[in-house]
């Protein structure tokens, strides 16, 4: 019993997580979800770019090699990969490291022996991912350079 005038105490009960409390867990958990999603990247997609940025420093060599020996050098497709016209074949790469690559270019990339030669670029491509894409280009003064151009 309890004195007049003096509330009566009940017991409290847990009531467990607020609504606020779920929602804004909820909503941490979204974030750091897409978060990791977001940060995780097609294997495909790493490769092509990882060929795009050898085939940058190939052509960067070749392009200085040409400068270096006055001999004019020319990158070509092949059936199975690439060659380089005017430097000694055998210290340089002739394939693609991944056999799922493949190039379309319009003509021969002219590499030199000029300092400064005209805006040229070519494309990478996945086969078999044919949305996939890396363009590399140069615009005659600065190296070449990747451009993703995948969506």
């Amino acid at each position: 019993m309890s004195a007049a005038g003096s509330p009566e105490r009940r017991p409290r009960r847990n009531a467990g997580f607020t609504v606020l409390e779920l929602l804004i867990v909820v909503a941490i958990v979204a974030m750091a979800s897409a978060g990791v999603t977001l940060s995780l990247r097609d294997g495909k997609e790493v490769q092509l770019e990882r060929e795009a940025e050898r085939l940058v420093a190939l052509l960067e060599a070749a392009r200085a090699r040409s400068q270096l020996s006055g001999v004019p050098v020319q990158w070509r497709l092949e059936e199975a990969g690439f060659r380089f016209d005017g430097l000694d074949a055998a210290q340089l790469p002739k394939q693609w490291l991944d056999p799922d690559t493949s190039a379309s270019l319009g003509a021969t990339l002219l590499l030199g022996p000029e300092p400064i030669i005209g805006a040229q670029a070519l494309t990478l491509q996945s086969r078999s991912r044919p949305g996939q894409s890396v363009r590399i280009a140069t615009d005659g003064l600065r190296p070449f350079a990747v451009q993703s151009t995948s969506p």
